[in-house]
């Protein structure tokens, strides 16, 4: 029995101690034959061979399928034109050209419409407010003679010799209340003739100055002839004592119109006949009264 172990022991050493020998001999063989093919095998040169790369043309290269049902944009050119339009002005320049409401080279239009002429009143207002100033400045200053002037007008005292004598005596007031006449009548004629259309020019100031000029001129030639008539005939007592009448009445006449100067520089129709025929009575009875003054005189 002990014989038999043995020999199973001694039969499966020797089996696997052939077994690797076999084994190692096959691992040696594939070794040689590696490093024979290793051997064998040429040696491999590397040549750099140039790549041509071809980038394909995108303008030639068909549209994509889905791009060919969208719409092609349209460019906007239009501003080309209006940049050529402008021919070397500034966009500024070209807007006030172009724009509705400026249009600076637009055909003009042409509206035919008649000639507005503003007749306003400001400078007879100021004229008349000037006159009445006046008269006030005169009153004030040359009160006493204003006075006496009125006493001997209406015949209110009996010394009347006396009340000639002292306004005789003042040369000064008696010049200023003939000129302050001469202006206020020539105003006065200048609108009684505007009214009845007799008027000579039709500028009512240049009426106005040759109205108080002409006044001017008739009483100072009145006034002349009657000295000289009164010291040929030698009659210098009577004919001053008219020439003292008919000056007291003017006076009276250049202070009679100032209130129908304003009604008649700011009143129409109506009221602006009335106002005339008033006033024209008014200076009718003072010619009248004149007259009856002179008579007396000229009787005594």
């Amino acid at each position: 029995m002990k014989r038999n172990f043995l020999l199973l022991g001694f039969i499966l050493f020797s089996w696997s101690a052939i077994f690797a020998q076999v084994k190692d001999s096959a691992t040696v063989a594939d070794s040689a034959a590696v490093a024979h093919v290793d051997s064998v095998k040429p040696r491999t040169t590397v040549t750099k061979i140039p790549v041509k790369v071809v980038v394909p043309d995108t303008a030639r290269v068909p549209p994509d399928s889905m791009s060919a049902t969208r719409p092609v944009p349209v460019l906007d050119s239009a501003w080309k034109k209006i940049v050529r339009s402008l021919g070397g002005k500034s966009f500024r320049e070209f807007a006030f050209s172009h724009h509705p409401f400026f249009a600076f080279d637009a055909v003009p239009v042409v509206a035919n419409s008649n000639i507005k002429r503003f007749e306003g009143k400001e400078l007879l207002f100021y004229s008349l407010i000037g006159i009445l100033l006046l008269f006030a400045f005169l009153k004030t200053i040359f009160a006493k003679y204003v006075y006496d002037l009125f006493r001997l007008f209406f015949r209110r005292t009996l010394k009347q010799r006396q009340i000639t004598e002292q306004l005789s005596q003042t040369p000064l007031p008696s010049l200023v209340f003939n000129v302050f006449f001469i202006f206020t009548a020539g105003l006065y004629l200048a609108f009684v003739l505007q009214h009845y259309g007799m008027q000579l020019k039709e500028n009512f100031w240049m009426l106005t100055v040759y109205c108080s000029a002409g006044l001017g001129a008739i009483y100072i030639l009145k006034f002349l002839s009657l000295k000289f008539t009164g010291w040929v005939l030698n009659l210098s007592a009577a004919t001053d004592s008219y020439i003292f009448i008919v000056f007291i009445i003017n006076k009276v006449i250049g202070i009679f119109l100032l209130p129908f100067l304003v009604l008649l520089a700011f009143t129409d129709d109506g009221i602006y006949q009335v106002a005339v025929i008033l006033s024209l009575c008014g200076i009718g009875c003072l010619f009248f009264y004149r007259f009856i003054l002179t008579f007396y005189v000229v009787y005594n």
